[in-house]
């Protein structure tokens, strides 16, 4: 068992615990995740198949600029002796985009030999390391390697005992940016070749390679995505995989036989399913909803034509209770040509003759979506209570939201905000061509991006929204972290004419409806001094947002989710 206790890295054998590290601290991270959480990456430690040997990340942030975030006591009014009632530091690395990065090194540790070595790749401070995977025989670790520009990717292997550098086995380039976030998997019937994700086709397949780099064939090819890989049925020798191949909203289970590319469905072909796939790969165990099926769970045997067999069917949590009507379809985007698609929640009671206040949801950046073919077309409790109380919910998923392909993901490149808003007005323009819809109530609301974006709606278009309630907003991009920002806005020096654009600073005087913003006191991801600059920017040309601060980060306002919608719920009631 490998694990970090106060930042140093241990490994614990045959009830031996030996300490690996000595160095261990705020700035000098071991075993953790590493470059902010980016490329896929969600942890920092990787055993080889026997276990015999742990590649680990060590991740040296001193030479990155701390940001002064602060921890407020909880002391009572008497405090204990010695206990002080003063707010006290609590700085955190934090690269913001253009700036000096922190340096990863991939350390390897030998049980047998108790000895550590480092691979050699080099320089590593303006490179990314990600998807790190080791060969079947435990001699070799691959890993992706991206340039800091993010546009020149190499999967590279390396010897695990010598940390030498073998070859560089597969090399990718593209005029934006390139984004491993998939290890490569070896095929468990042939050590000898191994399975890649790539969108360089313009989708997200499925590629075979021979271990020595060779691309042998792309195994899956089309107008969808691939979403996920769940594993091997070594019997048929076939990938089990998941992707939105049926619809774009939905996720469905599928195998593709590796030899002939024969692809077959595995589910109903409808909904969004969450399988789980058995050792050996003969069974699933599938988990999905429709928007009409709260809940249902098969047992799938994985054959030439695949059984299907009912395990669990939920009942309706909702039957009985007084439910507003779900509905989902899809309108051409900004460009006229494109399909987006939304979902709508209708007030509780809908009569098409009346006209009802509307509140646009939009969160509309990368790496996620909003609108799906699961239960209730993935709408959330909160918009049922909005709609209980009269109101019309809408959300709308724009370009640069995830699971379209390269080319929707990458519309917003060097000008985040741009496209996402031009969209979103599509979708408000289809609201207003509706009878029931009231234009003169108009409310937006979202979260980090979607504050943003809800900034963004409410300045560049002040006669359009009464009323916006931005969580943890992103006001100018050269205060975000470099690996997320740089990927899709390149740097402040490089592009500083879209930093210009998409900065929200100078949109403080275009501010009418009412406006309020809420940030964590100590967010670490979507940092305070956002809100507070925009704060100060709107002083300067007396407009007057409302404000208000939880002494929490970003992380466990979202996870939550009940401060923040509460409030935003509240404020919206109260004005439209």
């Amino acid at each position: 068992m490998a694990y970090v206790l106060e930042n140093q890295l241990y490994v614990s054998n045959n009830g031996q615990t030996k300490q690996l590290t000595s160095d261990g601290s705020r700035s000098i991270v071991y075993g953790q995740a590493v470059h902010r959480d980016e490329f896929g990456i969600k942890g920092g430690l990787y055993w080889s198949p026997n276990g015999e040997r742990l590649a680990f990340y060590r991740m040296d942030q001193s030479m990155v600029t701390d940001f002064p975030l602060i921890n407020v006591q909880e002391v009572d009014w008497t405090p204990k002796k010695g206990e002080s009632r003063m707010a006290t530091p609590e700085p955190t690395p934090y690269p913001m985009a253009g700036e000096t990065s922190h340096k990863v090194t991939v350390g390897v540790y030998d049980i047998n030999t108790s000895k550590t070595v480092y691979l050699k790749a080099g320089d590593p401070t303006d490179r990314y390391f990600t998807n790190i995977q080791w060969s079947p025989d435990n001699k070799t670790i691959y890993m992706f390697e991206l340039n800091r520009d993010q546009n020149d990717c190499h999967l590279v292997s390396y010897d695990a005992q010598t940390g030498d550098k073998i070859a560089e086995l597969y090399h990718e380039t593209d005029a934006k940016y390139v984004e491993p976030s998939h290890p490569i998997l070896f095929l468990p019937w042939n050590s000898n070749q191994f399975v890649m994700q790539s969108q360089k086709d313009g989708y997200n397949h499925l590629y075979l390679f021979n271990k020595d780099g060779k691309e042998l064939k792309q195994i899956t090819k089309g107008n969808f995505v691939v979403m996920d890989i769940l594993g091997f049925n070594e019997k048929a020798k076939s990938i089990i995989y998941v992707s939105n191949e049926c619809s774009p909203i939905q996720r469905n289970t599928w195998s593709v036989n590796v030899a002939n590319g024969k692809r077959t469905l595995l589910d109903n072909g409808r909904g969004y399913h969450y399988a789980r796939l058995s050792e050996g790969g003969n069974y699933l165990v599938d988990n999905y909803s429709e928007p009409n099926v709260p809940r249902k769970i098969d047992i799938v045997s994985i054959g030439n034509k695949p059984e299907i067999k009912n395990w669990l069917t939920a009942k309706n949590p909702w039957a009985g209770y007084n439910i507003p009507e779900f509905t989902s379809g899809s309108i051409k985007a900004d460009d006229g040509k494109t399909d987006l698609y939304w979902r709508m929640v209708k007030p509780i009671g809908f009569d098409p003759n009346k006209k009802y206040p509307t509140v646009v949801y939009v969160y509309g950046g990368p790496h996620a979506h909003n609108v799906d073919a699961s239960w209730n077309y993935g709408s959330r409790p909160w918009e049922t209570y909005m709609a209980q109380k009269g109101y019309l919910l809408f959300i709308l998923d724009n370009r640069g939201s995830e699971n379209r392909g390269r080319a929707f993901e990458q519309a917003t490149f060097r000008q985040l905000g741009q496209v996402e808003m031009r969209d979103q007005m599509a979708g408000v323009n289809y609201l207003k061509s509706l009878p029931y819809v009231d234009a003169d109530r108009i409310g937006v609301h979202g979260w980090s991006f979607g504050g943003f974006m809800t900034i963004s709606l409410m300045t560049n278009y002040p006669e359009t929204f009464k009323v916006g309630v931005a969580g943890g907003p992103v006001i100018d991009w050269k205060w975000y972290e470099a690996m997320y920002g740089e990927r899709y806005m390149d740097t402040p020096q490089t592009n500083p004419e879209g930093y210009a654009k998409t900065s929200l600073l100078k949109k403080a005087k275009d501010l009418k409806g009412k406006l309020q913003i809420i940030t964590g006191l100590n967010d670490p991801v979507v940092l305070p001094q956002h809100c507070f600059t925009f704060l100060k920017a709107c002083i300067g040309v007396g407009t007057q947002p409302d404000f208000f601060v939880y002494p929490a980060n970003h992380t466990t306002c979202v996870d939550t989710k009940v401060c923040i919608y509460t409030t935003a719920l509240h404020n919206i009631l109260k004005i439209i």
